[in-house]
């Protein structure tokens, strides 16, 4: 039996955050058993963020080439397998340089790879590959993370499909691609996609896409709006009902509000969430409550309810899922065991952004749950077509849209449809955790031309109209 100061179940973001977080409180000074089976980074280092950012970063630069500007004319010829062997490499320099590189500067921390399970409330069993390995922790953290969760879709597990873990070893684009989720994931792998050639079609449960309630319905509309202007297919309130194969083609039958729909595709990308990887953990031998979907439960310090242990990340039962959060919780978690109870997270002011072109970020309260909390909101939306900077770029597609309370002038919701929407969400942020009134907001200055421009005029558009101001009027 080998034992540490503190065991950490998982190497992804927030089981990382939590040994660094560990190690600098304590000078190194703690020994620290980092326990995982999978790669190093996790999720998004190897499958989500990283990746799919890069693939949205090529594609967006394939679609703006063939974009016409007056008195300019560009190509791009597109090579799939090449463009999928740079994102490949990308990851690999990522997971080497921010992980493994990183692990070799903390030499309080051994690394044991295997699969895990609880025996005791403070022991767990690792079946590595040199055999079974027994440790115990005066602490321990749960950080596992999460992966795609699978519908009971008849047919689906017989003919095959794709999620956001195995897109990235596509040899070849599809022809065409059927989207199960009209979520963040869904919306960003497809529109990337379809901007290579793929033949999109997206099908979302919901009456809209992002269906989650921090997007506002103004947002989630427009951007069905722009997705299919550049012809991808959207079918809201509708779902896959059964899926068959002839040949090398993939059937899917639909059931939308206009009747059954049926439709050949080459391949099926699965994005209807996420399910937390806990299931084989024997949680119940350490005393650690979950919910009914294996989330695990928490308090407000991340403590579960085996008070030595506590649990941060993707795994735990939550309503954002996001790898800068998990690294937060991760920070929390390594705190709070070394230290005692003594720090929380605050939700309400963390940033979520989808990267489809145009970009939605979101931070705050939106008007529907401004309007339940107060019985009062007060909204203005401002189209970029007023930004200076959005004409400049030949890109006007979207808005800004700021949620003011009305009894104390406070912005507590910035929500963006924009360009670059992922860069100036930041100052959104900033308001809202700041609680900074309008008329301190349209007191600033801000530089133009810039998209961020935008967050100053729809603030002045409270008091005047957008129209009838020039440039940088204050």
């Amino acid at each position: 039996m080998k034992k540490y100061d503190l065991l950490i179940i998982g190497c992804g973001a927030s089981g990382f955050a939590a040994a660094i977080k560990a190690s600098e409180l304590t000078e190194g000074k703690i020994k620290i058993g980092m326990v995982c089976k999978g790669l190093l980074g996790g999720t998004c280092v190897n499958v989500g963020c990283v990746p799919s950012k890069y693939l949205i970063e090529i594609t967006n630069k394939y679609y703006l080439s063939r974009k016409k500007f007056i008195g300019l004319e560009l190509s791009a010829k597109i090579n799939f397998t090449d463009i999928m062997g740079g994102l490949k490499k990308v990851v690999k320099e990522l997971r080497e340089e921010k992980y493994e590189k990183v692990l070799n500067y903390y030499s309080n921390v051994d690394l044991i790879k295997g699969d895990v399970t609880f025996i005791e409330p403070n022991k767990i069993r690792v079946n590595t590959e040199k055999g079974e390995q027994e440790l115990s922790g005066s602490k321990i953290i749960i950080g596992v993370g999460s992966r795609p969760a699978i519908p009971p879709i008849q047919g689906l597990q017989n003919v095959g499909y794709i999620t956001s873990d195995t897109v990235w070893d596509l040899k070849e684009l599809p022809h065409s691609l059927l989207v199960i989720g009209g979520g963040a994931i869904g919306l960003e792998i497809g529109q990337a996609l379809a901007r290579l050639g793929s033949e999109v079609t997206v099908v979302e449960v919901m009456d809209r896409i992002l269906p989650s309630p921090y997007f506002e319905p103004e947002i989630s509309y427009a951007l069905t709006d722009y997705l299919e202007d550049e012809g991808l297919n959207i079918y809201t309130k509708s779902t896959v009902t059964m899926v068959s194969k002839e040949g090398d083609t993939k059937v899917v039958e639909i059931s939308t509000k206009r009747g059954k729909q049926r439709l050949e595709v080459d391949e099926i990308l699965v994005a209807t969430g996420r399910r937390p990887n806990t299931e084989n953990l024997e949680l119940e031998k350490a005393g650690i409550t979950t919910d009914q979907k294996g989330y695990i439960l928490v308090d407000k310090f991340l403590q579960t309810s085996n008070p030595i242990v506590y649990a941060a990340g993707d795994c735990i039962a939550k309503s954002l899922m996001l790898e800068t959060l998990a690294a937060k919780e991760g920070v929390l978690a390594a705190t709070n065991a070394i230290k005692g109870n003594i720090e929380t997270i605050d939700y309400s002011t963390t940033p979520i952004v989808v990267f489809t072109d145009p970009q939605v970020a979101s931070v705050g309260l939106t008007e529907d749950e401004l309007m339940k909390r107060e019985k009062v909101c007060s909204c203005r939306i401002l189209k970029l077509d007023y930004v200076a900077k959005a004409r400049l770029i030949g890109d006007t597609r979207g808005f800004v849209k700021l949620v003011v309370n009305p009894k104390d002038g406070t912005v507590v919701g910035v929500h963006i449809l924009s360009p670059l929407a992922s860069e100036i969400i930041m100052e959104g942020v900033m308001l809202v955790k700041n609680k900074v009134k309008l008329e301190e907001l349209v007191e600033t200055t801000h530089v133009f031309p810039t998209i961020s421009e935008s967050i100053k005029l729809a603030a002045q558009s409270f008091i005047r109209d957008p129209s009838k101001m020039s440039c940088c009027v204050e």
